[in-house]
């Protein structure tokens, strides 16, 4: 009998599953959460500090367009029992709120506009303040942190 007429299994069938190792165990995080729908991206909200209601933020994340998350009946995620949130995912005055992806690439692309006009501002004050005969330039516009010792090239 041939080598080539014996029966193999194909290598689409194998499976790593069967060699790869048991994770060993860890305590459970305490924000554990589902997994987000899809288009949609999830955020803990703090919803009271030290015992008090923090209203005044979880207002504005609600007005941003963030939305409460409540649990299903089959989930096994830590679910505020009482109150005017009951029924929605929390844990320690944090609930679990979803976002609409594009909301979120657009708060991004807000902050990072509003952090490089700060920047220009500054680059732009800085320049009204120099002395003719000390002329700032942008190489110049830079900081070093050092520990004592000498720099090593």
């Amino acid at each position: 009998m041939n080598k080539l007429d014996e029966k193999k299994t194909p290598r689409a069938a194998l499976s790593r599953e069967k060699t790869t190792r048991r994770k060993p165990w860890a305590p459970p995080s305490s924000l554990d959460a589902p997994p987000a729908p899809d288009g949609y991206k999830f955020r803990w909200i703090r919803a009271e500090t030290l015992g008090q209601a923090d209203n005044k933020n979880l207002n504005a994340r609600l007005r941003e367009g963030f939305e409460l998350v409540r649990a299903d009946s089959g989930d096994q995620y830590p679910t505020i029992q009482d109150g005017k949130y009951q029924g929605v995912i929390g844990v320690g005055g944090l609930l679990l709120a979803k976002i609409p992806e594009e909301i979120v690439e657009e708060r991004m692309a807000y902050f990072s506009q509003q952090t490089r006009d700060k920047e220009e501002a500054i680059a732009n004050d800085l320049l009204k303040e120099q002395h003719p005969s000390m002329p700032i330039s942008k190489p110049d516009r830079q900081s070093r942190v050092t520990f004592g010792g000498n720099r090593k090239n």
